[in-house]
């Protein structure tokens, strides 16, 4: 049984969310060669004040 987590910035919308998860499912079971009730994910939405790049909080760029 896949399970699959994503980790993205907050921000995307119900309909961006549905398309990936759809996506992604479909991806896994042709790799994995097993059915879609099989897959689970799991989103973590990530808030730009907790993460940083080059030094910089994402929040302030």
């Amino acid at each position: 049984m896949p399970i699959i987590t994503v980790e993205m910035l907050e921000g995307r919308t119900l309909e961006q969310k549905r398309a990936m998860v759809e996506a992604v499912t479909k991806s896994v079971c042709e790799t994995c060669n097993c059915p879609k009730e099989a897959v689970t994910i799991v989103i973590h939405e990530l808030p730009k004040t907790n993460i940083a790049k080059e030094g910089k909080l994402l929040s302030e760029s």
